[in-house]
């Protein structure tokens, strides 16, 4: 491994390991791309950059480090959100981003098996000749070894769960250099403990995934892709858990507030959409009559809750556009307020506590004066909020961000639903889970005994 202006480190990858060797990037501009994340975190320049193709190439990366004492911060597409990717101070970063082969798509298994640094269009390209798709969709278009290291969900998780869900099987290189393979590519397993679900969620920090074995689910044969404005929060949000109990099967349920739909106008320069909350929501059907009468029960339940608008999206091109929309809101938002940082938060509540939960964060928002947007993903129970901030208001983001948290702890609820703890929410961790926390510590220490995987991040050690 050669390490530009730093030789001697090259000297000891090459002459103690075997394997290709590999340049570290110490470039200051490459290194300067690696110290932001997507809400405006920073860091600092990590040691420099590394770029494996393959397992072999991340072994061997990991036994060097080992050795010298290196500490190392996986990263896919880099669209965390809570500081999973921030180097403190001496990390070398293991971009998987070249890791992204498709290794084989089996449409008899429903299953495809992908290395780290695939995204999840990338993989849906390939397999949609076969009429499947992989479902998990966080909304930016993250590569799928990021996706199961912060166990992420997003907007189909309320039909087709999140990546604890839908990964079947794994490899992963642990903290010493050995490559080990978990789980197996079948539905289910009661054979030993389940440590494939173990480095899911886990940032990183016990282990570098290095192949995924994934679950495929068939494209509907129809889907209807709908937008409803309501003239309050609480009215969107009664009829999105209406809609539940109804057991429509609603694949997509997500809302976006009165501020949020405000500033997709302000994005598109235009006035597509009243600005009050609405419900963004797809309908996958097993046939034209059931569609049809599956959307009219959709628009009886939300007439009752005095809904002012409702627009069908038939065509591909019109349910692109409509979803492209919501995926946008988070850019939208940081359009409208240049110059700012962002707190976005992802809490996760029981059913019955959505509506408080989303009235406690708009009226919180409100005492602080605060301008916060609240979207989230309703179908299961998780609320973003998304608030921009400068150093000027830090300390009232701040207390926002405890607030909300604390309360939705206190109802039985989670402290992150899918953006995971990374290093902000550390502090959260032992009221969540009491002395579970212990439990994890101890497992971290076991896999990682000198804390070199994504050190500070999840877990203090």
């Amino acid at each position: 491994m050669e390490e530009h202006g730093a030789h001697d480190i090259g000297s000891a990858m090459t002459t103690a390991f075997d394997g290709p060797p590999l340049e570290i990037d110490t470039r200051p501009g490459i290194l300067d791309q690696y110290t932001i994340d997507e809400t405006g975190r920073a860091g600092q320049r990590p040691r420099g950059v590394v770029y494996p193709a393959d397992v072999d190439e991340v072994a061997a990366t990991v036994r060097w480090a080992r050795a010298t004492g290196t500490p190392l911060i996986c990263r896919g597409a880099g669209t965390s959100l809570e500081g999973h990717l921030l180097a403190q101070g001496n990390e070398l970063i293991v971009d998987l981003s070249q890791s992204n082969s498709i290794l084989d798509v089996s449409p008899t298994d429903f299953t495809a098996t992908v290395q780290p640094g695939v995204t999840r269009t990338q993989l849906n390209a390939a397999t949609v000749e076969s009429g499947l798709q992989f479902t998990v969709d966080p909304g930016a278009d993250a590569s799928l070894g990021g996706m199961a290291a912060t166990n992420a969900s997003g907007t189909t998780t309320v039909r087709y769960g999140g990546m604890h869900a839908n990964v079947l099987a794994s490899q992963a290189v642990l903290a010493d250099g050995s490559v080990v393979r978990l789980g197996r590519a079948v539905r289910k397993s009661s054979s030993g403990y389940d440590l494939k679900d173990l480095l899911i969620g886990s940032a990183g920090t016990l282990g570098i995934i290095t192949e995924l074995t994934v679950r495929l689910h068939p494209i509907p044969e129809c889907l209807r892709s709908l937008r409803v404005s309501f003239p309050t929060v609480a009215a969107a949000v009664d009829a999105a858990v209406e809609m539940l109990g109804a057991a429509l099967p609603v694949s997509r349920l997500e809302l976006v507030d009165a501020p949020g739909m405000a500033a997709l106008n302000a994005f598109h320069g235009a006035d597509h959409y009243a600005e009050t909350p609405a419900l963004f929501i797809d309908v996958e059907s097993s046939s034209e009559p059931a569609a049809i009468a599956e959307e009219q029960e959709i628009q009886r339940i939300v007439k009752a809750h005095k809904a002012i608008d409702f627009t069908a999206a038939r065509s591909h091109t019109e349910r692109h556009a409509l979803w492209e929309d919501r995926h946008n809101l988070f850019f939208a938002l940081k359009a409208r307020h240049p110059g700012s940082r962002f707190m976005v938060t992802d809490t996760a509540v029981p059913y019955s506590q959505i509506a408080a939960a989303v009235d406690t964060a708009t009226r919180l928002g409100d005492e602080l004066g605060l301008t916060v947007s609240v979207a989230g993903h309703i179908g299961d129970g998780n609320v973003h909020t998304i608030v921009p901030y400068t150093d000027l208001n830090h300390d009232a983001v701040q207390q926002f961000s405890d607030t909300l948290v604390h309360h939705t702890l206190s109802v039985g609820g989670t402290a992150t639903g899918e953006h995971g703890i990374g290093l902000t929410k550390k502090k959260y961790l032992r009221e969540e889970h009491g002395a579970a926390v212990d439990l994890m510590i101890a497992i971290k220490r076991t896999l990682d005994p000198d804390n070199l995987l994504n050190p500070g991040k999840v877990l203090d050690t």
